[in-house]
């Protein structure tokens, strides 16, 4: 039977803690946030089923378990760092790591992402997607995009741009169900939901005293919404950037004359390290800024 291998990411990280004694300096030196660091040291911890720290406060000292591990974990460490690889001296390419909202992904950096790349082709970007309302914590990745307030602690967070929200449906949609003059006519209407864009703030400004549907479709998912409009299946709440170019096809339309902007909410650009010691990454910044501040 083949034994497992200890994850060589948890490995890293529990030498640099222990050198620094720190979790935080250990992560600043790995270029990951204090809670990513300290997931991989549990990881770690469940791996060898023994503690590998004491912790008191904000101080971490070595557990008895700890002191023998990590001879055997540097020395390990030392091997794979000593062995010597062909292409060793050649440069690293630096990369920046950006995770986004899957919809803002699709419709709105990537079309623009060509501008970056012609001006810093020695610049590798790595674009993951996040979950909107399920994960608000960096991880691993330089920089976020979020939809919000603008509030997240711990953080720097610079503004991109608003985005003005209203309803559209397509044109088959609105001869099945007949027009829709004014807001009121939505009584009639399948009205699609996401808690990412919720109908109650609309209706306020449509001044429509109604409640929040609680039937009918749902996507938690902006795109998938969207998606749900064109083909037919009610009335959706969508973002200016996100179906401009359906609009401009025909595909759907927009619906009234209200659109709801509602500050602070916004795009926002979220990171926690500090940008000037990774050049790369400062230089992403301000393409970001200046790119989206123009759209």
């Amino acid at each position: 039977m083949v034994n497992r291998l200890p994850p060589v990411h948890a490995l890293s990280a529990f030498e640099a803690a222990a050198r620094h004694r720190s979790f935080a300096l250990a992560a600043d030196e790995l270029c990951i946030t204090p809670s990513a660091l300290s997931h991989r040291i549990r990881l770690l911890e469940d791996f060898v089923g023994e503690r590998l720290f004491s912790r008191e406060g904000r101080t971490v000292t070595l557990s008895e378990f700890g002191h023998r591990y990590l001879e055997v974990v540097r020395s390990a460490l030392r091997t794979l760092t000593e062995f010597p690889l062909p292409q060793r001296n050649a440069q690293v390419q630096p990369r920046v790591k950006i995770t986004a909202p899957p919809t803002f992904a699709r419709q709105l950096l990537i079309p623009h992402l060509h501008g970056f790349a012609s001006r810093h082709p020695e610049i590798v970007v790595e674009i993951f997607l996040s979950v909107p309302l399920y994960d608000l914590s960096l991880t691993e990745s330089d920089l976020e995009v979020r939809f919000g307030a603008g509030k997240y602690p711990n953080t720097t967070t610079e503004k991109l741009f608003e985005e003005p929200t209203f309803a559209v449906a397509s044109p088959g949609y609105l001869k099945k169900v007949g027009p829709l003059h004014q807001p009121a006519d939505l009584r009639k209407a399948s009205l699609l939901r996401s808690a990412l864009e919720p109908w109650q703030p609309w209706f306020q400004a449509a001044g429509l005293d109604w409640p929040e549907p609680s039937s009918g479709l749902r996507a938690d998912d902006l795109g998938l919404l969207l998606e749900l409009v064109r083909h037919g299946h009610g009335v959706g709440l969508t973002r200016k950037h996100f179906a401009q170019q359906m609009i401009a096809q025909g595909e759907v339309v927009q619906l009234f004359d209200i659109s709801l902007t509602s500050p602070p909410h916004a795009y926002y650009l979220v990171y926690q390290q500090k940008p000037q010691e990774r050049p790369e990454v400062t230089t992403f910044i301000e393409w970001m800024k200046d790119t989206f501040s123009r759209i």
